[in-house]
């Protein structure tokens, strides 16, 4: 039996799993596609954290510089597995480089895809510039400046649409993403410390500020900073003669249209399917749920198990996810495969 453990997808979920692995003695190759360490908060752009209020770039850093000092992980940036033959405890994966790696059991924590907003063209992106997607705006905050993308001015009014590519099924996307109230929500708070004079309004069907982000957010963002939520079902963003945004739609409490003036219109985008998930099921023989996230296999008793023994599947690979808990099933993958792996090492001595 292989002694490695094979890691796919460096964002949080791999990265955990590769230091649990690891810190737990064995040897890890993690193969990441891209050719830099760190998944969406990094590659994205990601500015604050959720909940913990750090830089993505510190937070997510120090994992990244946790893996690449330990000298029981082999790294393959850049690459992918194109093939994996053998059963659990000796799987042989073929890299897209060339490579060759034995593996005793392999976790997939290949993530998910931001919504393209494009899918959306009636609420303006890839129409108006002034249009823009949450990650977008998280640039700017990470660069320190809110500014219209058309001309450079710091906006007088912001909206943020939720629950753009997700809980839409004349789209194909019925799922809720998880994630956009809260970090929409932060992010109001932040385009107010970097420009008090802007006001905020978020256009949302439902606020989820779930857990015990509901007054560190939903309502502190109100209380604190004046963020104005409207409940409304948006139709369509266009522009009025003035070049400003015009946001058209109803507002849903009191059953009348709307039309609002905006500077800056930014779209919560959901989380959708890794688009290598078909490639990625045939690769490694899991399954796919209907949605095109991950198949996982029994909940209760095998968890993070997939349809083929000793390949396991978990954080946003599986579904919209926030990234503690991503970090959290990176971990508990990482000591479900250790565990295994050990128990069948001791019965085959």
């Amino acid at each position: 039996m292989s002694d490695t453990i094979l890691v796919v997808g460096a964002g949080p979920t791999g990265l955990s799993a590769a230091h649990g692995a690891a810190f737990a003695g064995k040897q890890v190759v993690l193969v990441e596609k891209e050719s830099k360490l760190g998944g969406a908060p990094i590659l994205s752009g990601y500015a604050r954290l959720v909940p913990s209020g750090e830089w993505a770039k510190d937070a997510i850093g120090r994992m990244v510089k946790r893996v690449e000092e330990d000298a029981r992980v082999t790294i393959y940036k850049g690459a992918k597995v194109a093939q994996l033959d053998g059963e659990f405890g000796n799987f042989t994966a073929t890299l897209s480089n060339g490579q060759t790696v034995d593996a005793g059991a392999v976790i997939l924590s290949t993530g998910f895809t931001h919504f393209d907003s494009i899918n959306k063209p009636e609420w303006g992106f890839g129409t108006f510039e002034d249009v823009v997607t949450t990650t977008q705006l998280e640039q700017m905050v990470a660069a320190g400046r809110i500014a219209c993308p058309s001309d450079g001015r710091v906006p007088e009014r912001v909206c943020i649409l939720l629950c753009v590519g997700s809980r839409d099924r004349q789209i194909g996307r019925e799922w809720c993403s998880k994630v956009c109230c809260t970090v929409s929500a932060n992010l109001a708070m932040e385009i107010k410390e970097l420009s008090p004079k802007t006001d905020v309004f978020i256009y949302y069907m439902d606020i989820r500020t779930y857990g015990l982000y509901e007054d560190r957010y939903y309502w502190r963002s109100q209380e604190e900073f004046g963020t104005k939520y409207v409940k409304a079902r948006i139709a369509e963003v266009t522009m009025g003669p003035d070049k400003r945004l015009l946001v058209k739609g109803e507002d849903t409490l009191v059953k009348r249209p709307i039309v609002i003036p905006m500077d800056l219109v930014v779209h919560a985008i959901g989380m959708d399917p890794n688009h290598d998930n078909r490639e990625i099921a045939r690769v490694f023989g899991v399954g796919l749920e209907k949605h095109g996230f991950l198949d996982r296999g029994e909940h209760y008793t095998a968890t993070f198990g997939s349809a083929r023994r000793g390949i396991y599947v978990g954080g946003a690979a599986l579904g919209p996810e926030d990234i503690d808990t991503c970090i959290s099933h990176g971990l508990a993958m990482a000591m479900r495969a250790v565990g295994e792996f050990n128990v069948s090492a001791q019965q085959a001595a």
